[in-house]
């Protein structure tokens, strides 16, 4: 296991305790003592930090005459959670979570929760172990692609939905959570979105926020085939 993962991270742990720790989730036996130690929650705390610092830095050089709206769009898209669970299948991290039995054949492996948090924990490992450097070396390798794909920065549906509602004097658009189904570990959300008195258009995704935009998305789809 370590072994694999230093090919993935591409880099030698001094202390490989840290390697492990950043792969094991707090199902497993003697990984969820009160004070979270031996499971990867601390370093996922770290690493979501040492990712949103590095991902700035890479923003600002790349952009420079961005201002800093334009950015924090760039920012929220890049590290966002499916970005980052993509990024975890992707690498090869998602084969080495360390899950209990019942965690792993309820699914937990392909939640994009965990998927997420096991791409930002061993970057708290990398950090603690070496510094910003290696931590630098795997987010440049995997996040830069995605950097460099939009020219301009991107615009999700619900920025969309909420610049034509209010050029339309119409207010923002009224988003409610219609429902909520499915295990902790892979939710799904259905959420409606209404505009002043039009028909509202209902979305699923596995967040809030992905319910969110599905459903900004079919409204502004309704829209164009008026």
């Amino acid at each position: 296991m370590v072994a694999n993962l230093a090919a993935i991270l591409d880099y030698e742990f001094s202390d490989t305790r840290l390697l492990v720790e950043a792969l094991t989730h707090r199902s497993v036996e003697g990984a969820s003592g009160s004070d979270h130690s031996g499971n990867y929650e601390r370093l996922e705390f770290l690493g979501d930090r040492v990712l949103g610092l590095i991902i700035a830095d890479l923003l600002i050089a790349e952009f420079p005459s961005e201002a800093e709206g334009a950015l924090a769009i760039r920012f929220a898209a890049l590290a966002r959670r499916e970005s980052l669970a993509l990024v975890a299948r992707e690498s090869g991290l998602a084969s080495h979570i360390r899950l209990s039995v019942s965690e792993d054949e309820s699914g937990g492996r392909e939640g994009e929760t965990i998927l997420a948090e096991v791409c930002e924990a061993p970057l708290g490992a990398l950090y603690i172990d070496g510094g910003l450097a290696p931590a630098r070396v795997f987010i440049e390798r995997h996040f830069l692609a995605a950097l460099h794909a939009a020219v301009e920065p991107p615009q999700d549906p619900k920025t969309c939905l909420q610049e034509w509602a209010q050029g339309q004097g119409h207010g923002l658009p009224a988003y409610k959570l219609v429902l909520r189904e499915g295990p902790d570990h892979a939710p799904e959300f259905t959420v409606s979105v209404s505009v002043a008195a039009m028909e509202a258009s209902q979305g699923i995704g596995s967040s809030k926020r992905m319910a969110e935009q599905a459903a900004a998305k079919l409204f502004l789809e309704r829209l164009s085939d008026c």
